[in-house]
């Protein structure tokens, strides 16, 4: 680790614009501009003495708005991490730790992890760079006049920052720490669906797996680096061939197909319209277009959104034996698969919303326009991240500008993806008994996908004054829930309820991991099974019939009222007296549940400390879904 008086010599020059703090090698002094400690901001000040210690020296209360980047939130042990300081025209990274009587030790002192943004016009044998697709696929409307760009829309989901996304870079950090025995297998598993363009050019080419970290693909002087951060990109979907594994389970985990050519132009690139020109985009991109109506399918979806992935134990010893054998850790298309949605809705139908009367490529001017266009916003729920890179996109090199229709998109699909009523509500005899039913409205587990994710039943009741004189499920600003297990101790997990009597109890939907010796895990190398899986059932869901891989596991199996479609939850509270009480059910979404990040903190790296000072700065960390209120008094 480098020592900060070896930076000393450097000569101050000026405050980068991307810096969250400066030191002035002149006068040993470090400058915070926007400190925040239990919600107020600071400017602070503080002395560097050699060889790792600083003294906090002024403290400035600040006022006003505020850039959410400039943030570093300081967390409850009094620490907080600094990602980028400001030392002449360099940036550096440490993590600064509380010893008391306003003295910190400097730990883990590095360059700062700073990407810029990389090559979007290119060609490589087997792709062509999402660029070189804007040149005709941006500039789109529809019959309203509404602007349908593809690559422009495309830009702003989490598919074209697959690589950028610094939560995926802090996870392969931490498995590759927790299991470095293991790293061929994380490095290849994670960036085939990741950055699966420099994944599979790299395995054409006959080249070894490319480390994702450190040297690999994330650094520009890597030869698959634009490649891997264009993400999952045009050219890889629409090249995925329909012919066998295609739609089977052999072609899912990230076993889809791109077919190899000799000749460029030759390259299929597969559209959901037929009679299409083949001249322009032979000549202009190298590609020539052709219909297949696979690309409409939900199985090419499932190419990577259902994944099963191996597991170990703490040598990194792999024990599954087979892909039937490892731990499922996302199966969206198979939980839609046995529901009732496989008959009527496709993954595209909910996830790339229609429109009509759209030319679907800017050039040549006299194209037919077509209807049932699908946008390419790729509709999800992860409002955290996508507000994360738009707000950190300098530092994490995102090229696009502007995700605020993307994050209202987010919240949106969040808010239409349930609803909640509260039933049979009773005031007698100092009890106040009612039933809280959640409908699910999603084709598949709510929530589903990556296992950090978690949909919390918040519930309170008012008195005929308006305090609250109950409350379960209550979130934190820094996404903890009072009450909860697993937010309280890693080792322990909420259970699933049917009736709650106490405040202590809180309805939790989630999917909790366990490893080989049954020890709840957040570890994905070390997962074996889960030991609880109550995610919210879409319809036509049957729990006596669904596949290991997507069964429901824990209470919830026998909960006769965890059923296809939802969940009810009886309410029995006790020292009620008689008066008019508001009951307000709601449900609450997390991208990342608490005790995934608290044990995600734990790790000592660049990648993971700026995602936790990222994480740690948003307000977005909770989303309120659907709710319900009702009034009850003795009698009513």
């Amino acid at each position: 680790m480098r020592r900060l008086i070896l930076l000393c010599g450097l000569q101050f020059v000026a405050t980068l614009c991307m810096a969250d703090a400066t030191f002035n090698a002149e006068t040993s002094q470090l400058h915070i501009p926007y400190i925040q400690y239990q919600e107020q901001l600071y400017q602070a000040d503080l002395t560097y003495f050699p060889p790792d210690k600083l003294r906090l020296d002024g403290v400035i209360a600040q006022a006003g708005m505020v850039d959410l980047a400039a943030i570093v939130p300081v967390y409850s042990d009094i620490s907080f991490q600094l990602s980028r300081i400001a030392v002449g025209n360099q940036l550096y990274a440490a993590d600064l730790q509380y010893l008391g009587d306003n003295v910190f030790q400097l730990h883990n002192l590095n360059e700062s992890l700073i990407a810029l943004p990389s090559r979007t016009q290119f060609q490589s044998k087997h792709f062509a760079g999402s660029g070189v697709c804007a040149q005709c696929h941006n500039g789109l409307k529809d019959q309203d006049g509404n602007d349908v760009s593809i690559v422009s829309a495309w830009e702003t989901s989490m598919m074209a920052n697959a690589t950028r996304d610094p939560f995926w870079q802090a996870k392969v950090r931490s498995e590759l720490n927790r299991t470095p025995e293991l790293s061929h297998e994380i490095n290849n598993t994670c960036s085939r669906c990741h950055a699966p363009m420099a994944n599979e050019e790299a395995r054409k080419l006959q080249d070894p797996v490319q480390a994702i970290l450190d040297e690999g693909i994330l650094n520009p002087k890597n030869p698959y680096h634009d490649l891997a951060m264009n993400g999952v990109s045009c050219s890889l979907c629409h090249q995925i061939s329909p012919d066998a594994p295609f739609g089977s389970d052999a072609g899912y985990s990230g076993n889809f197909t791109v077919n190899s050519y000799a000749n460029s132009r030759d390259r299929l690139i597969y559209g959901p319209y037929q009679n299409v020109l083949t001249g322009p985009m032979q000549n202009f991109a190298g590609f020539t277009p052709v219909f297949s109506k696979h690309i409409k399918s939900s199985e090419l979806c499932a190419s990577c959104h259902d994944l099963t992935t191996p597991y170990s134990d703490e040598n990194g010893q792999i024990l599954s034996h087979n892909a039937e054998d490892e731990f499922p850790e996302q199966m969206p298309y198979s939980e839609w698969l046995h529901s009732d949605y496989a008959q009527t809705d496709s993954c595209q139908a909910c996830h790339m919303p229609r429109a009509d009367g759209v030319a679907i490529a800017s050039r040549p001017s006299n194209l037919t326009k077509r209807n049932d266009f699908a946008q390419h916003g790729f509709l999800g729920s992860n409002r955290l991240m996508l507000s994360i890179l738009q707000t950190y996109r300098e530092q994490l090199g995102v090229k696009a500008t502007d995700f605020s229709k993307s994050i209202l998109n987010a919240e949106q699909l969040l808010q239409d993806a349930a609803k909640v009523e509260i039933n049979n509500s009773e005031l007698s005899n100092g009890s106040l008994n009612f039933q809280v039913k959640i409908n699910s409205l999603t084709g598949h587990k709510l929530p589903t996908g990556y296992p950090s994710r978690r949909v919390i039943l918040h519930v309170t009741i008012s008195d005929s004054l308006g305090a609250i004189v109950f409350e379960s499920g209550k979130v934190n600003a820094d996404g903890s829930v009072v009450g909860l297990d697993s937010d309280e101790n890693l080792a322990r997990y909420e259970p699933h309820y049917q009736t709650i009597e106490s405040e202590q109890q809180v309805q939790v939907y989630e999917a909790v991991m366990q490893d080989y010796q049954d020890k709840i895990s957040y570890t994905l190398l070390r997962a074996k099974s889960y030991v609880k899986d109550n995610r919210l059932l879409p319809l036509g869901f049957n729990k006596e019939t669904a596949a290991n891989k997507i069964k429901v596991q824990g209470v919830a199996e026998s909960d006769v009222d965890f059923i296809a479609g939802g969940d009810a939850v009886q309410f029995n509270l006790k020292q009620f007296p008689e008066q008019q009480y508001n009951i307000k059910a709601e449900l609450v979404y997390q991208t990342m549940g608490y005790a995934f990040a608290t044990d995600l903190f734990q790790d000592k790296s660049l990648e993971v400390s700026r995602f936790k000072q990222m994480f740690n700065a948003s307000s977005l960390k909770s989303t309120a879904m659907a709710s319900s209120q009702k009034t009850v008094s003795a009698g009513i």
